[in-house]
């Protein structure tokens, strides 16, 4: 039997589907992670830490000389690396590390992408002695401020005016420290693209890119916070602009060295003109992946990575032929999470197919900037995306989240 070993964070709410779809493979899975799943046994489980990604990598090898492993894959950003390294150590077909690395620093990437003359928003690097105001001033307009090392929009800002911006980057290098990151390390200051955000999942296959979904983003996503709320596919752009988006991801790909593995895209569509705002080497954040499925028998999108990964021969992946889509549960303060009332009520739903609470009463939960969890996530299926977003948007009027 194939073994397959999948880095997850703490407490991670994903390695449920991982089993899943390893066990309708028969596959092994084996998991690495800061901290050990309950009655996870020696020979599938290595304990990393995902600030030392060489040490990190090592040990996953240490692994495998007892306990072969066929394939490594990341369920999120901060194992990326790891799994490219440990690939490569053992001679596992992978990105090269490199790339992995370059799809969690925004900086690599957009210096690789510029070079590559990817379309994306222009930007300035900002060092913890810059000027915030001078860098605002050389782009001309409103500017979104990040760091370079964090995703699901934790520390991300629009700024509007130079006055503001040296308050934002404060806020920022905070919730950097706070994170446990280098607060010295240089931000991203980039123009603010306004227009309707997409997001693309692919996998790559040899060099290959295969887009697997185009999901629309119907909430808007202007600032000054960029909390993500509804996915919807398939996308409602017109074909022309799709036709680009899924060239531009695909060139942006490969501007990147992305050879092989999953790849979530998340682009903003200006005047009719695909930007790419960033590429990851994994799939979509958090459970989001449950409103996909793919080929005939309808399989979640871990199959298609493990299959992937395994080398198992490339079978068709056309998504389902319904639309279908996701609501991440917005969380309205920061706080102790003390009530999630109407969950019933959305279950019922005719077009809700399922509600999967993450947080459990008594977390700590605050939405972007500062933190980057989920508290849950409603799904929907419709004849029509149209009719999926009317749901979600039903679902998110009907939940009342209580933070005190």
């Amino acid at each position: 039997m194939p073994r397959v070993l999948v880095i997850v964070p703490n407490d991670s709410y994903r390695v449920a589907d991982f089993a899943a779809a390893a066990e309708a493979l028969s596959v092994d899975l084996a998991i690495a992670s800061e901290e050990r799943p309950p009655l996870r046994p020696d020979d599938r489980f290595v304990e990393v830490d995902c600030a030392d990604p060489v040490g990190s990598a090592d040990a996953i090898v240490d692994l495998a000389s007892r306990s072969p492993i066929d394939a490594v894959v990341s369920a999120d950003d901060a194992g990326v690396e790891i799994a490219a390294l440990a690939s490569a150590a053992l001679g596992l077909p992978a990105s090269p590390p490199s790339a992995a690395r370059a799809t969690i620093d925004k900086a690599s990437a957009r210096r690789l992408l510029g070079a590559a003359e990817i379309p994306q928003p222009e930007y300035r690097l900002l060092g913890p002695e810059d000027d915030p105001a001078g860098a605002m001033a050389d782009i001309g307009q409103a500017v979104v401020v990040k760091p370079t090392m964090l995703s699901a929009g934790r520390g991300v800002i629009r700024v509007d005016t130079p006055d503001a911006a040296a308050a934002a980057v404060d806020r920022i290098r905070a919730i950097v420290r706070a994170a446990g990151r280098d607060e010295s390390a240089p931000l991203l200051v980039e123009r603010y693209v306004d227009g309707p955000e997409i997001s693309v999942e692919g996998i790559v296959w040899g060099g290959e890119v295969e887009i697997l979904a185009v999901l629309d983003k119907p909430e808007p996503m202007s600032g000054p916070y960029f909390e993500e709320t509804i996915f919807v596919t398939p996308s409602r752009h017109p074909e022309a602009v799709l036709a680009e988006v899924e060239r531009v991801t695909a060139s942006a790909v490969h501007a990147l060295g992305l050879t092989e593995g999953p790849i979530h895209a998340e682009l903003r569509i200006d005047a009719g003109r695909p930007m790419i705002i960033e590429v990851a080497g994994r799939t979509i954040g958090g459970l989001c992946g449950r409103a996909l499925r793919f080929g005939l028998l309808g399989a979640p999108l871990e199959t298609v990575v493990l299959r992937h990964a395994l080398g198992m021969r490339k079978e068709s992946m056309r998504r389902e032929r319904s639309a279908s889509g996701v609501l991440m549960i917005p969380i309205p303060a920061a706080g102790t999470l003390r009530s999630v009332v109407g969950i019933d009520e959305v279950r019922s739903h005719p077009g809700v197919t399922s509600v999967e609470i993450t947080a459990p009463i008594g977390t700590e939960v605050a939405p972007p900037p500062d933190g980057d969890r989920y508290l849950g996530f409603v799904f929907a299926r419709a004849d029509d995306p149209a009719t999926v977003e009317e749901t979600l948007r039903w679902a998110m009027a009907t939940i009342e989240v209580g933070v005190g």
